[in-house]
């Protein structure tokens, strides 16, 4: 498995709003639940204790009247609850016995203390609540559920525990719809300069309402204006140059054929010198060509100009014009026929191109080949070739203007031929890589759009 990739900036954002609103809520339902059990305990704990007082100042005056018996039965105790006289000769009259009660509180009434204390009784939780009615030696305990404050506290912590979900939620939404719009401006930049990078250098931003958005679009339009003036001019420059030295060039090069018809009147010194001129002066204006056709093919990025042929065939005809000493044969991995709809100038100039590379620094291609593209939309050219290869450091940086790989450093040529090739194929729509071939030597593939079906 590869590394995780980290998350969208969105998605970051949009989860932080979301943890610091989940956050929030629960601290505010810890301290609610907190503030609401305390205050409901303590009502709760008033009321029992003015019912307990009551009840045990009742059965105070029933012992003054001798209607203890009467007046016990009689008591109104809460449902669920229950109460306990401790006297002996009333013991008959005690439903549950005293050491239902927690030991702790019996022991505070029999001092001569009321108390009150909570405790659990055959699963239920009841607050208990002793008075020692001194005038008669006896104590008077009496338990109040405590099942309805429960399952109020119980209601108001799950509303408090779905609001922060809620609120989390909210906040969530929040932050991803906030996120976005603050980063719509960083996502229209992106676009544009991506624009500009394929080679739309009038690609500019739209004004934004906002004035620090519009410093920011004021500033990459500028940057793109400085950016197309630069490009524009030194491509003017390349061509003015270009179109300036093909007049003198082709004045020097007809010179040098001519002094080269006539090397036999030479002495053997002059002719050696000859043989440098000449082959300058034709290395200079294939030079100035290639230069001049790069600056046409800034020009117009994309070909209209489309053919419908057959790619094997056309593509065997093509390697025997440009390797007479020693062709190969094309092999099809797609069947004996390949009809495409492509600029054929421009496939030419690729093929030429390439085989040529392998002409000048491998002795020739090895092998062409005909394979299935990236895509059903795209079919492959392969041109292998058994020289020193192109290191992998190199692959991408040989197909820039004028420059040279390591093994063909110290050999003759303009540096621009692969240079054309990537040009010619990104007109075209599709795509030059070079990688090893099994067994030593390099591998050129070219991956062109077919616009047409393919047929075996």
């Amino acid at each position: 498995m590869g590394p995780l990739r980290s998350p969208r900036l969105t998605t970051r954002v949009a989860l932080f709003f979301g943890l610091i609103a989940l956050l929030a809520g629960l601290g505010l339902t810890t301290a609610t639940y907190s503030i609401a059990r305390d205050s409901l305990l303590d009502q709760r704990e008033s009321a029992a204790r003015s019912d307990a007082f009551d009840r045990a100042l009742a059965l105070r005056d029933a012992f003054e009247q001798s209607t203890v018996s009467e007046t016990f039965l009689n008591l109104d105790i809460e449902p669920g609850g229950f109460a306990v006289l401790t006297r002996p000769e009333i013991a008959y009259l005690v439903q549950y016995p005293v050491e239902t009660f927690p030991e702790a509180l019996r022991a505070s009434v029999e001092r001569g203390q009321s108390g009150r204390q909570q405790f659990e009784y055959d699963g239920e939780l009841y607050l208990g609540i002793g008075i020692h009615i001194a005038q008669y030696d006896t104590d008077y305990l009496e338990a109040f559920p405590l099942e309805e404050t429960e399952r109020t506290l119980r209601v108001i912590v799950i509303s408090l525990l779905i609001g922060s979900a809620l609120a989390a939620l909210f906040a969530t939404f929040f932050g991803f719809t906030t996120s976005r719009g603050l980063l719509r401006p960083l996502t229209r930049v992106a676009d544009a300069a991506g624009e500009i990078a394929e080679g739309a250098l009038d690609a500019r931003l739209e004004p934004a309402d906002d004035p620090e958005l519009d410093r920011l679009v004021q500033s990459f339009n500028d940057m793109a204006d400085a950016v197309q003036t630069r490009i524009e001019r030194e491509a003017r420059f390349s061509s003015d140059v270009s179109h300036e030295l093909r007049t003198p060039i082709t004045a020097m090069t007809a010179a040098a054929e001519v002094l080269d018809a006539r090397r036999a009147d030479l002495p053997e010194r002059t002719r050696q010198a000859l043989d440098v001129l000449v082959e300058q002066v034709r290395r200079f204006d294939s030079m100035v060509v290639d230069l001049l056709e790069l600056s046409r093919l800034e020009a117009a990025v994309e070909s209209d100009d489309l053919d419908e042929f057959d790619l094997v065939d056309w593509l065997g005809r093509a390697v025997q014009r440009a390797q007479e000493d020693h062709a190969v044969n094309v092999h099809s991995d797609l069947g004996p026929r390949v009809p495409v709809r492509v600029d054929r100038v421009r496939l030419e100039r690729i093929v030429g191109n390439l085989l040529h590379n392998a002409q000048v620094h491998a002795g020739g291609a090895t092998a062409v080949r005909i394979t299935a593209g990236a895509s059903p939309a795209h079919v492959g050219i392969v041109i292998d070739d058994a020289g020193p290869g192109v290191a992998p450091h190199e692959r991408e940086r040989i197909f820039e203007r004028f420059a040279r790989g390591s093994a063909a450093r110290h050999r003759i040529g303009t540096g621009l031929g692969l240079a054309l090739v990537a040009e010619h194929t990104a007109a075209i729509g599709g795509n030059v890589s070079a990688t090893d071939r099994p067994g030593g030597g390099a591998r050129f593939i070219v991956e062109l759009p077919i616009r047409t079906g393919r047929s075996q």
